[in-house]
């Protein structure tokens, strides 16, 4: 049975179902207005009481499981007439992309809201969970580099769907070797961004004592002004706030998925941490996570850059079009992220950074100045100055080694 995390129990004690209501209390919390929308703030406790179903009704939109008047978890509940109008009936045309849960259709709202709407591929009760999951995760975030959820159909409509903001500009994956991808389409300046504001979210996920579970290019979409919005929280997970580790089998998509994790089935935040990696790569790269006509022991990603990065081969892994060997300060910055990446690609998460510590380490790599002085601006002052002596190491490997934000446990990895 699919329960609510306790996290978020405690605010939901005593809360009535919707079954449990009489008379004008339970007409009041079932009035829809006039746009075929939900007024009302919604309870989780209603709908979690049909995510279980017996073998005798064990299809989840079975009539009986339909019934009740069941609500979701704080946010506005959409009619599926209204999505499917929305998307031109789903048309193929309005398809976004495709996940691992669902297809992503654009539409556009009877008040004018452009939404993307996900549409689930199967409704069985694995599909209801990771529905009730990413609900459950993205109502309590408020994080400007986050996915806002706009609603949710009831567990009455034909079909489960989600409704997120419309983000314009595809995704990082796009831009980098997809359909989107041209010389100078991403500047260093704007992928140096990329990172720092994926970095910001992740540190601020897990803050939050949740683990994304699912970091890639794909699921980092790009605004218009190619700011970040992470999306697609279906394999996200809730941690007690006490908890180091959770024991569950692995999930994720090949290529970005911690071989710790792989391994022995303890899923971390440093898991993430490792995803993140993977993104640095493809950031400096252009190359995708997973390439079958590689050389077979580099068909994914993560190996190559460590052995180019283990061989100080960095010239054949970055991207020429970023100006790796014209300019020096790009240069040096390039070089810091791909010796970053090669910290949080680390097999031993105990010798990985923290997603707080990357993001600092990231700050500090975008402040370094081209007078090989490292300056952070004044609401930082995690590194004032660092001036690289003169010796046979690369000058960007002792900003990192140097740096404040990374402990000495990987400075030694270096």
């Amino acid at each position: 049975m699919f329960e609510l995390s306790p996290r978020w129990r405690p605010m939901f004690t005593g809360l009535p179902r919707v079954s449990m209501l009489e008379g004008e209390e339970r007409k009041k919390l079932l009035d829809m207005d006039s746009s075929n929308r939900c007024t009302r703030t919604c309870y989780p406790s209603a709908l979690l009481a049909h995510t279980y179903y017996p073998a005798a009704s064990s299809h989840p939109f079975a009539k009986e499981n339909l019934e009740g008047g069941s609500a979701y978890c704080g946010v506005p509940i959409f009619y599926y007439t209204e999505l499917e109008e929305a998307t031109h009936n789903f048309d193929p045309c309005k398809e976004l992309g495709e996940g691992g849960f669902g297809t992503v259709y654009h539409g556009k709202l009877r008040d004018g809201r452009e939404v993307a709407v996900k549409r689930l591929y199967e409704h069985n009760y694995k599909r209801v969970k990771q529905f009730m999951n990413e609900i459950e995760i993205l109502t309590y975030l408020s994080h400007p580099n986050l996915v806002t959820l706009y609603g949710c159909t009831s567990s009455k409509s034909q079909e489960l769907l989600l409704v997120y903001e419309y983000i314009p500009n595809g995704t990082v994956a796009d831009h980098l070797h997809g359909d989107r991808a041209k010389d100078g389409s991403l500047s260093w300046p704007i992928r140096m961004n990329i990172a720092i504001e994926t970095a910001s979210a992740l540190a601020y996920l897990h803050a939050s004592d949740i683990i994304h579970r699912d970091v890639k290019t794909n699921n980092i979409l790009l605004d218009n002004n190619f700011c970040v919005k992470i999306a697609d929280f279906g394999l996200s997970r809730l941690f007690p706030a006490d908890v180091t580790h959770v024991s569950t089998a692995p999930q994720g998509t090949p290529g970005y998925v911690d071989p710790e994790y792989h391994q022995c089935y303890q899923l971390t935040d440093k898991s993430d941490v490792y995803s993140f990696g993977v993104v640095l790569i493809e950031l400096i790269s252009s190359m995708p996570a997973v390439d079958i006509n590689r050389n077979r022991h580099e068909i994914n990603l993560a190996n190559l850059a460590i052995n180019r990065i283990q061989d100080r081969a960095l010239n054949e892994l970055i991207d020429p079009s970023l100006g790796f060997e014209s300019d020096s300060s790009i240069g040096r910055m390039i070089t810091s992220v791909a010796e970053l990446a090669f910290l949080c690609l680390q097999l031993g998460k105990e010798m990985r950074p923290t997603m707080d510590e990357v993001l600092e380490a990231l700050k500090e790599i975008k402040n370094y100045k081209d007078d090989n002085t490292a300056e952070i601006n004044d609401t930082g002052g995690v590194l004032k100055s660092i001036r690289s002596p003169s010796s046979p190491e690369r000058e960007d490997v002792v900003l990192l080694k140097k740096s404040k934000v990374l402990p000495s446990r990987l400075h030694q990895i270096l």
